[in-house]
């Protein structure tokens, strides 16, 4: 397992660019910074890892959001070394939390994103299909600078985008994905507030594949107050779709603030019982130390965690991969 993470290691640095891992390092400064002060003071006046340490490490490492479950997998895999090895200095703890936390991830299959990429959709008739990206998320998250980036990023991968302001629950969030549609010089598809949304992922779709466009990315209103009503809506979204698009939406989208925490999961939690979410997205990591919320995420969820909001640049959404996470992490 050790030789195969090295192996990953190696071979991710040589496709990240030295910028790219920067911004990363850069990020999860606040992170690092936290967790290492944390798990100095836990194996403070110890020389070896035993029982009081390893005690001190499940506190720092569920202080540090990584959450309860995975903690408790990371503990019992470091007790697992040590009963083996016999005797674990402290100075051994950092690189085999490392390693432990790195064969972790290893184990689901999520963050093995390289790029801003997207499968091609078969063609209908002989007319090219987009895919199709529905995002959601409460509000407050980022979910719609996150769609502004993402535009950003596709377009520069040279796809034509097409985006649709489907959340016309608040004025407010048609005009943010305007300036958003602006700035980054793509189409939007939009109605009045009041609109019903699903009418608007119609037309959006509908231009899209006039346009022969390569993707299109529909905005939700984010609201969880209830459940039900969210669950009708983006229902109603995805049947309305699909009788432009066959097998739309390609993927939903959650977009998780990873600031809050604890919050983020059950957020996750929430939004997983309302509808079919395929990948997450964890933004302002850069302004918070509750990094370690990507690892419990990755790891309680079994959802691919495509992309993590490291800095406010328009640059500073990057796609996830879990080795060059772990790298940042414990750089």
């Amino acid at each position: 397992m050790i030789f195969e993470t090295i192996k990953y290691m190696s071979f991710f640095k040589k496709i990240f660019s030295k910028e790219k891992k920067e911004t990363l390092d850069k990020g999860l400064e606040k992170t690092k910074e936290s967790f290492f002060g944390k798990l100095s003071k836990a194996v403070a006046g110890k020389s070896k890892v035993d029982d009081d340490v390893l005690d001190n490490l499940e506190e720092v490492l569920v202080a540090s959001d990584v959450g309860v479950n995975t903690t408790l997998k990371v503990i019992d895999r470091i007790e697992a070394r040590v009963a083996k090895d016999k005797y674990v200095g402290t100075d051994e703890l950092n690189a085999i939390l490392r390693e432990e936390i790195a064969g972790l991830l290893s184990e689901t299959n999520v963050g093995n994103e390289t790029d801003f990429s997207i499968p091609e959709i078969p063609k209908k008739d002989d007319q090219k299909m987009p895919y199709v990206l529905m995002v959601v998320g409460v509000n407050g998250v980022g979910k719609t600078t996150t769609i502004g980036k993402l535009a950003s990023q596709f377009k520069k991968q040279g796809l034509k985008v097409v985006l649709g302001a489907a959340d016309t629950f608040r004025a407010a969030a048609i005009d943010q994905l305007q300036v958003w549609a602006d700035r980054t010089d793509v189409p939007i598809i939009r109605q009045e507030m009041g609109s019903d949304p699903a009418s608007v992922a119609f037309d959006t779709l509908t231009s899209a594949v006039k346009q022969d466009a390569d993707i299109v990315i529909i905005d939700t209103a984010g609201r969880l107050h209830n459940k039900v009503n969210l669950m009708n809506e983006l229902t109603k979204i995805k049947r309305v779709m699909q009788k432009v698009v066959a097998d739309a939406p390609h993927d939903v989208l959650l977009v998780l603030d990873g600031s809050t925490g604890q919050n983020a999961f059950e957020q996750a939690k929430q939004f997983t019982k309302a509808t079919e979410v395929t990948s997450l997205a964890v933004t302002k990591l850069d302004g918070t130390a509750k990094g370690g919320v990507v690892i419990g995420i990755s790891d309680q969820f079994q959802i691919p965690v495509k992309y993590i909001g490291v800095g406010e640049g328009i640059d500073d959404l990057q796609v996830f991969n879990k080795v060059e996470f772990v790298d940042s992490f414990f750089k």
